[in-house]
């Protein structure tokens, strides 16, 4: 996770919370008391059920920012029953706003519950108890004054562990002041921090790219990487998790590197061994192979030799001038449409039923007790001894 200060924003890709569902409501005991109704009855309702807890992918997010300070996402209780048959009111669901592309983990088990890598996906992360029931659902011919009622059960409790992969149609790779952040406010309205020392850029970074005939692409400027990476050696470790979600990997090479930097060819196949090393489907990605800062002097000498070296076709740009933009960007939109047309089509976000018949706890206690009547004759959970039955 990197972490800025000041007027710069905060970038959060890790978080663990806490949640809760809603506890069922008690369900009530209550006789109906009234003028001219000598035998009412038992009119006890129904508590409600507790609100469950949901994470729903939405656009607009780009990190989890707002589980760094709140860790703690309870759902909200049912009401307990009340006389006259009243059920009491369900407990509202808790729906979570999260990044698209956040993985959502059982913290405890290590298991991976969910990938919302769509908008509009959600899961069901913690569900809500079930309502107990009064003490009209009692009655019989054989007990026509019940005083059972049935404490609500209590909601799903989990420990959680969010883990964000940005979703990015191409990201820019490549050793420390390669000029990745410089080609991404070239081709993008976005403002990463650019300076002349390495590690400039600690977060990834997101821009859209508008091409003509309404096209779009969604680039990604990665914090720079070195050898050793793939171990945990410098920033690039933290996220390299973030390439694996792009289509195409854009490799920026600087043809014109400092004294006693790696040349642009070695400086090439020390990335590309960090990639192999951290997974071998990222390292099999679609790549293209761009060759920074052709502004300088001799840089096409060392466009020619980088080609020869490597062996592979090189495109020549400048993110100072501008110099090859527009090609780099027509490359990368056919080398996504391309990645995009062997994906498989994406299934259609829906939400998740909620079913309160498999609610938590197993089964319900049902408690009896004598308690004194108001004038009204009813009497709640409220009163009920201090054994909360089982799931609590």
């Amino acid at each position: 996770m990197a972490r800025n200060t000041g007027s710069e924003r905060l970038f959060v890709d890790e978080a663990l919370i806490h949640v809760r569902g809603g506890r069922g409501g008690d369900g009530c005991v209550s006789f109906r008391r009234e003028k001219f109704v000598p035998r009412g009855g038992p009119d006890g309702g129904d508590g409600g059920h507790g609100g469950s807890v949901y994470l729903e992918a939405r656009d607009g997010l780009d990190t989890l920012l707002e589980f760094a300070g709140r860790h703690h996402w309870h759902a909200e209780n049912g009401r307990p029953g009340e006389g006259r048959d009243c059920s009491g009111r369900r407990g509202a669901h808790l729906i979570v706003p999260v990044p698209v592309g956040t993985l959502v983990f059982d913290a405890q088990a290590g298991r991976l519950l969910k990938d919302l890598a769509q908008a509009g996906q959600r899961v069901r992360v913690a569900r809500g108890g079930r309502g107990g029931r009064g003490n009209a659902y009692f009655a019989s011919s054989t007990n026509q004054a019940p005083r059972e009622f049935e404490h609500g059960t209590a909601g799903q409790e989990r420990l959680l562990r969010l883990e964000l992969k940005l979703i990015a149609d191409a990201g820019f790779v490549g050793l420390p002041n390669a000029g990745k952040s410089t080609l991404l406010s070239r081709t993008t309205r976005a403002r990463p921090k650019i300076a002349a020392y390495p590690f400039t850029t600690k977060e990834p970074y997101l821009g859209i790219a508008e091409l003509p005939g309404f096209r779009r692409l969604v680039l990604a400027d990665l914090p720079g990487l070195i050898e050793g990476a793939h171990a945990g050696v410098g920033l690039g470790h933290a996220f390299l998790r973030h390439v694996e979600r792009t289509r195409v990997i854009v490799h920026v090479v600087d043809l014109s590197p400092p004294e006693g930097a790696p040349g642009p060819a070695e400086a090439y196949r020390i990335i590309r061994r960090e990639l192999e090393q951290y997974s071998a489907s990222l390292a099999a990605r679609a790549e293209i192979i761009v060759g920074n800062k052709l502004d300088l002097t001799g840089s096409d000498a060392a466009l020619e030799r980088l080609r020869r070296e490597t062996g592979r076709p090189v495109l020549g740009v400048s993110g100072v001038s501008g110099e090859g933009v527009r090609e780099l960007l027509e490359a990368v939109w056919t080398a996504v449409a391309a990645a995009r047309a062997l994906e498989p089509p994406p299934e259609r976000p829906k939400a998740e039923p909620i079913d309160f018949d498999q609610a938590p706890g197993e089964g319900r206690r049902v408690i009896t007790f004598a308690a004194d009547e108001d004038e009204t004759g009813e009497t709640n959970g409220d009163f009920a001894p201090d054994d909360e039955g089982p799931g609590s």
